[in-house]
């Protein structure tokens, strides 16, 4: 029931079967009345700093839900309480994950609403709640988005990069090696990419990834977004490189780099593909595909397929 007070388990954890103490949030010195949820899996949202970026809608969802599942209990308190939310969340991290999502599903199935926020930002992007997510989905049960704050796309529109591909790859490998077979997997990927990194890593990560990617190539460093000391410093990854070479940071760090191209193919490649399509196409609806598949001009591999028939020994027959 409504109203009622939270329980503990005998391990001294929470009983996810408990419901809220109220169901309001403040503004200011306002107090709004949440409307009860349907049930379902509530994503919820969540400022990556500047607690002023939580949505209205983010609140309501807060307030309404019978049970809040989150990464760090502490850290979540900080939010609720700023905005008067009296329900005590739960713990759901990687290392209870196995024991408390069996517990958040059978609030589920009894027909609660349970809202699953992260310590910042959107939750499922690089922590555990896929898993639940994932198990709701396959028993039928809504599972529901409420979007708001995303260190990605935050960092992704303050680059000036592209913004009309892009791709998150969540948190870099730790180690070199790991680091740049990571980078070198997307150095052709046509579309601005983005990474988490650590700022003790910042450095090296640079250097990998201009060594990798090329010196050249745009990126930008985005640190500390919505905090008080946001940076975000824009060049090339060569220059940011030399820049963070000898230079201690802290803070979350979001790495966006420009995106990359397909290398044009050689011409022996060229050549073997004109070879399989005319097979089957006229010399120009092969020259037409050819182009489209490579990129390359179509007047230019009309001609090498000309040139090819005939030196070939039909004589271009």
């Amino acid at each position: 029931m409504r109203g009622s007070k939270p329980g503990a388990t005998s391990d001294g954890g929470q009983d996810t079967a408990a419901v809220p103490v109220s169901q309001s949030f403040h503004i200011a010195a306002h107090e709004i009345a949440a409307r009860p949820l349907e049930p379902g899996l509530y994503l919820v949202s969540t400022p990556i700093g500047n607690l002023g970026d939580m949505t209205i809608r983010g609140l309501e969802t807060l307030a309404g839900a019978d049970i809040i599942a989150c990464e760090d209990t502490r850290v979540s308190r900080v939010l609720l309480d700023r905005f008067g939310i009296a329900t005590r969340p739960h713990a759901y991290h990687e290392h209870n994950a196995e024991r408390v999502g069996p517990k958040l599903m059978e609030a589920l199935e009894a027909g609660r609403s349970v809202a699953l926020i992260s310590d910042a930002g959107t939750p499922l992007v690089s922590d555990p709640g896929y898993r639940i997510s994932q198990t709701a989905i396959e028993a039928g049960i809504a599972v529901i988005p409420v979007p708001g704050a995303s260190a990605p796309m935050a960092a992704l529109v303050a680059s000036g990069l592209p913004s009309d591909a892009f791709l998150f790859a969540g948190f870099l490998p730790t180690k070199d090696k790991a680091r740049r077979e990571r980078y070198g997997r997307f150095a052709t990927t046509e579309a601005t990419l983005m990474f988490f990194e650590s700022p003790n890593r910042l450095a090296a990560s640079l250097k990998s990834a201009a060594e990798v990617l090329g010196a050249d190539r745009p990126a930008a460093v985005c640190r500390e977004l919505t905090k008080a000391y946001e940076e975000i410093r824009r060049g090339t990854l060569g220059e940011l490189a030399v820049q963070y070479e000898d230079e201690a940071v802290r803070g979350e760090i979001v790495l966006v780099i420009g995106p990359g191209t397909t290398p044009a193919p050689s011409n022996e490649d060229a050549d073997a593909m004109l070879t399989r399509l005319a097979a089957d196409l006229p010399a120009g609806k092969a020259a037409t595909e050819a182009a489209r598949l490579t990129g390359l001009p179509r007047k230019q591999l009309y001609a090498r397929l000309l040139a090819m028939k005939a030196a070939s020994p039909e004589g271009g027959a």
